[in-house]
Formats: C-alpha cells, sequence, structure tokens
C-alpha cells in the first residue's frame, strides 16, 4: 500500500523559496571556467586507475521548434541533415576521451537526452548504439533509457532504439488540454503519447516515465486533473511532474508566456496538492521533489532498501557509478571533480574537429564539499540522516560536525516537516514535498548565494 500524502498549502507558501535541485552538490552553478583543465584531466586520470562503474550520457540538442516553456540547452531546427555531422562529432569526442579511460569500466547506465534524441532519423539512432558498443563494454543488466518526443515518433523510431540498446523510455506530455498546449507552443494530441507508449509496450522497454509540468498558462485545477486521469489510464511506471521554473533571464523565450495567463501562485499550490494527493492515493510513491513511482518500481525498492541515489540523472538506481558525458553543453562527473562541454555548437563543433577536449568550465570537489554532497544526498535519496551510521560512512562524529546544521532545523521541526533526536532525524511525509528546502540547511554556501539563479523549490 502507498501513502496518500496531505498538503498544507500554507507551508507550502511559506517555503516556496530560490533553491538548487541538488542533482550535483555543489550546484552547477559553483562550476567556473577557471579550474583548469589539467586539475579535471589528473582527476579523470586517477578515476581510471580501476574499472569503476560507468554511466554515459549523450546530449542530442535538435528540436523541430522550440517549446516555450523549455529550460534545456537546444538547437532549433528542420533541418535533419545536422543530425548527421553531429554523430561524426560525438564519435570524434568519445574517441578522444577513451584514450585515457580504462579499457574494462563496465557501462552499467546510459541515457539519450536533448533537445530530442528522436530528431535523429532511426538509422542514425542505430549508429549510435554501433558506436557504443564498438567502444564500450555494455552491461547485460544495462539501464539504457531515451527520451521520446511522441509528435514526431515512428515505430521506426522505437524498434531502432531497441536495436540500439535501449530498454527504458522517457515522455513530454507536459499537459493535455489543447489551450494550454497551443499557449506553450506544443500541440500534441493525447492520441499521439497513446501511441507511442502501445509502440514502447510492443517493443517490450522495461520501464516507462511520464513528464507533466504545473503552472503552464491557462491550467486550472480542473484541467490538470483531466490531464493526470488521462495519463494514468497509460499505467506509466514513473511520472515526473515538474513546477514551470519562469527563469526568462536565463531562458528568453520565456518572456513569451509573459504574455499568457500564467496560473496565480494560490492555483499553482493547489496543482501541485492535486498532483501529489492523486497519484499517491493511485499506487504511486512520492519519491521526493518531482519524481514518483509505482510501488514495485525500481527507485520505489531503493529507497525503501535505502539505496537509491542521486545524480545529473535525478533519483538513480545507478547513481554510484561516473558519469561520462558527450555532446555540447554535457555535464560529467568522476572522482571528485565535475566538468562541463562547450555550450554552444560552434564553438563545441570546432574544438572537437581541431582534436581537442571541448572542455568548457568544472570544479574541483574540497573534502568539506564531499561531506556535505553525501549528507544532501543521503538526506533527499533516504529522507533520513541515521546519526551513527553518518558517522561511519564519513569517518566523523556526524552530529557534533554538523551540530548548527541540525540546529538550525528548529522551525522545521515546529512547522512539521522533519522530526528530531538524539540519534538522527527523519523526514515526515510534508517534509517530502519540501526536501530541496531541508537540504539546504546542510548547504555550505546557501547564505552567500545569489538566490535569482535559481527556480523556486515549489
Amino acid at each position: 500500500m502507498t501513502e496518500t500524502l496531505k498538503v498544507d498549502l500554507d507551508l507550502i507558501e511559506k517555503y516556496n523559496v530560490p533553491g538548487p535541485r541538488y542533482t550535483s552538490y555543489p550546484p552547477a552553478t559553483h562550476f567556473t571556467e577557471e579550474t583548469k583543465r589539467d586539475d579535471i584531466a589528473a582527476a579523470i586520470r586517477a578515476n581510471n586507475v580501476e574499472p569503476r562503474d560507468l554511466s554515459l550520457y549523450f546530449h542530442l540538442p535538435f528540436c523541430e521548434t522550440l517549446c516555450w516553456f523549455c529550460g534545456c540547452t537546444t538547437v532549433i531546427t528542420t533541418d535533419h541533415k545536422q543530425s548527421h555531422p553531429y554523430l561524426d562529432l560525438i564519435e570524434h569526442e568519445v574517441d578522444t576521451m577513451r584514450k585515457h579511460m580504462h579499457a574494462d569500466r563496465p557501462v552499467v547506465q546510459m541515457h539519450l537526452g536533448g533537445g530530442t534524441p528522436t530528431f535523429l532519423q532511426p538509422e542514425e539512432l542505430l549508429r549510435l548504439g554501433r558506436l557504443i558498443k564498438k567502444r564500450f563494454l555494455v552491461a547485460a543488466d544495462v539501464e539504457a533509457g531515451s527520451e521520446l518526443d511522441p509528435r514526431r515518433l515512428t515505430r521506426f523510431h522505437i524498434e531502432a532504439l531497441q536495436e540500439a540498446g535501449f530498454n527504458r523510455a522517457s515522455m513530454g506530455v507536459q499537459d493535455n488540454n489543447p489551450q494550454v498546449q497551443e499557449a506553450i507552443h506544443r500541440i500534441q494530441p493525447f492520441e499521439m503519447t497513446q501511441q507511442a507508449v502501445e509502440w514502447l509496450r510492443e517493443m517490450e522497454f522495461q520501464s516507462l516515465n511520464i513528464d507533466l509540468i504545473y503552472g503552464l498558462p491557462f491550467q486550472t485545477v480542473e484541467s490538470f486533473d483531466r490531464t493526470i486521469d488521462e495519463v494514468l489510464t497509460l499505467s506509466p511506471d514513473r511520472f515526473a511532474i515538474f513546477s514551470y521554473a519562469h527563469v526568462p533571464w536565463i531562458k528568453p523565450a520565456q518572456k513569451i508566456l509573459q504574455q499568457k495567463i500564467l496560473p496565480t501562485p494560490e492555483v499553482k499550490l493547489q496543482l501541485l496538492k492535486l498532483t501529489i494527493e492523486k497519484l499517491t492515493s493511485s499506487g504511486y510513491v512520492y519519491i521526493g521533489m518531482d519524481h514518483f513511482a509505482k510501488v514495485t518500481d525500481e527507485l520505489a525498492v531503493a529507497q525503501r532498501n535505502k539505496t537509491l541515489q542521486r545524480n545529473f540523472q535525478g533519483y538513480s538506481t545507478r547513481g554510484q557509478a561516473d558519469i561520462y558525458a558527450f555532446g555540447m553543453s554535457s555535464i560529467s562527473q568522476a572522482g571528485g571533480v565535475y566538468w562541463q562541454n562547450l555550450k554552444e555548437l560552434p564553438a563545441y563543433q570546432k574544438s572537437v574537429k581541431d582534436g581537442d577536449w571541448p572542455y568548457h568550465r568544472g570544479y574541483v570537489m574540497t573534502t568539506e564539499d564531499k561531506l556535505r554532497r553525501t549528507t544532501i544526498m543521503r538526506l533527499m535519496c533516504d529522507l533520513e540522516l541515521d546519526y551513527a551510521q553518518m558517522s561511519e560512512l564519513l569517518g566523523l562524529d556526524f552530529a557534533d560536525h554538523f551540530a548548527a546544521d541540525i540546529a538550525s532545523l528548529d522551525d522545521m521541526e515546529a512547522d512539521g516537516l522533519v522530526e528530531r533526536d538524539e540519534n538522527g532525524l527523519k523526514v515526515t511525509g510534508l517534509g517530502r514535498l519540501l526536501i530541496r528546502n531541508i537540504a539546504m540547511r546542510f548547504d555550505a554556501y546557501a547564505a552567500g548565494r545569489k538566490e535569482a539563479r535559481f527556480s523556486k523549490t515549489i
């Protein structure tokens, strides 16, 4: 049985402030171009002394049209001839990086993101699959997922992904209401989504995630309720239900939505309340933040077993694997360092063609960063911190080292977000909703950070 969560809107309003999503710690806003390439390269060499588990990410940035809510790094074009030379660049980049990687590292996870990976033609997806299999040791039980766009998807795309070694899919829906779809420049009748799901099921894909967004123009509680009901008929294994992050200073296309009718803050909170209460009463576990999973899903099982991880792929059962990412703007994580590729296609293209490493910026973690990263990740995944276990994990007296951070939770305990005693702390059902806020109390950089660089936590 899953727990049906009830949502206190007044408390949500109180804590609805800008904050990181903690797919990394420190967040990507701390990455800097001043971090020396040589320091990152040295960490990569050290990371490849042993054949550690590997997660591969490929950023495929192309989309035919721009969804006006989008915050991703994309290249908007209808010219499908661009994807073939882009795969050439990916191949060159992989070959450059492979020279520095241990040959026997098993690939336990891989993901195609974007953009729209299925902008690629089926034969190009097959080419990418061959590239991966030729250059890496792909584990038999690899968790291999791709993002899909039902609007420009054919059965041949699904067949090509399957043949290329992919067994999971994540599909953007956002909202089924035609008025909302028109306002966000993404026309996707529900029948398209149904057809895509049927193809995935026929091809026996192991897992399906569906993305929805609340806070979009013209959304009402009644209209979003209908969308959720319709998508529930598809019985996805997971939901990712995001709050629309209005950051036009970062994504100028979002300025268009200022001309539309965005829900009031009160309505947006009601949409969130509806989402959580409906899904948790429909057999889904609220993993935390935006993520829901069926009680039998690997994410829910991993959370119960306290083996859940969190990284740039979000919540993951393979989060201990090092992430090596390829393509423009992609972010890698390994050996206590983060590094990001050049973010613009022309610069990325020139660097790779010149035989160079398309490094843009990075970050080398301090010892204290590593302690806090582990603490924040365990908090967000386990929804509790056992002080004795954390002391053993970190090699120090956890309650003493983090005494000020623990003491800062007085108000959150009073508001019913956490429960504390001398042995540890636990996040309550309501606290799951505000897990980013709780994590911020263990973030050494939170006080001096510019809040405008982040979306609000709800």
